[in-house]
């Protein structure tokens, strides 16, 4: 069973909030930190924990419950000033992964120098595909081709590997339709250095899933997050 990941969102604005509501439906721990009282009213019944507090002031994060945080997200917006500061706050307490939300490239920039782990630029749709991502980090890719529905690369999971495709039946157990298995495949050059090739295998009867095979699916969301628990 996968353990519920924690996350911790700074700034709870148009990003902020479609982050959290989010990370929340997809079964996420989610503390909410904003120094504005109606912006934590406002995502108080969406989260795991809705806290008042100055994201700038040092004592104050510390008194935070963050000890068990796996992902922070900085997503305050035009505050330059504020999202620098909590950025560099979050790291010097010890959280192991920090997403600051930059509004411009010097910006990105000082974000990068005082901790910031990843740096993005994003708006409403850019919140949703990073809650999905975080929530499922074994998903590389995921093009929607419908409200619902998505393409989407998936790492195998460890229970399926070296079962053959028939035998996991994705099909008929999560609504899961198998369209190929990319695999890399490392052989040796003429001048004898090793090259990494990646194929591409259908899920036909004989196919046997390999540790690192990326499955390329068709699927409901739902049933795309699903199966990350298996």
């Amino acid at each position: 069973m996968r353990k519920e990941k924690a996350f911790a969102v700074f700034g709870i604005g148009t990003f902020g909030l479609e982050l959290c509501r989010v990370l929340s439906e997809k079964g996420g721990k989610v503390i909410a930190i904003d120094v504005n009282q109606k912006l934590v009213d406002r995502v108080k019944d969406l989260v795991t924990q809705a806290i008042l507090i100055d994201s700038t002031d040092e004592e104050s994060i510390k008194s935070a419950p963050l000890a068990e945080v796996d992902v922070a997200v900085v997503a305050i917006g035009d505050d330059m000033e504020a999202s620098i500061l909590t950025t560099a706050i979050l790291k010097n307490i010890g959280v192991p992964y920090i997403i600051s939300r930059a509004i411009s490239d010097i910006h990105a920039q000082v974000l990068k120098q005082v901790g910031a782990t990843e740096v993005l630029f994003i708006e409403i749709e850019e919140g949703r595909q990073l809650a999905g991502r975080l929530i499922s980090p074994d998903v590389l890719e995921r093009v929607p081709i419908s409200q619902n529905q998505s393409l989407a690369e998936i790492i195998v999971p460890q229970s399926m590997v070296g079962k053959p495709v028939p035998k996991i039946d994705l099909l008929k157990k999560l609504n899961i339709n198998i369209i190929s298995i990319k695999r890399k495949k490392t052989s040796i050059d003429d001048q004898g250095n090793p090259r990494i090739d990646e194929i591409i295998l259908q899920p036909s009867l004989s196919a046997v899933l390999e540790k690192e095979d990326v499955l390329v699916v068709i699927a409901r969301d739902g049933d795309i997050d699903s199966l990350q628990g298996e």
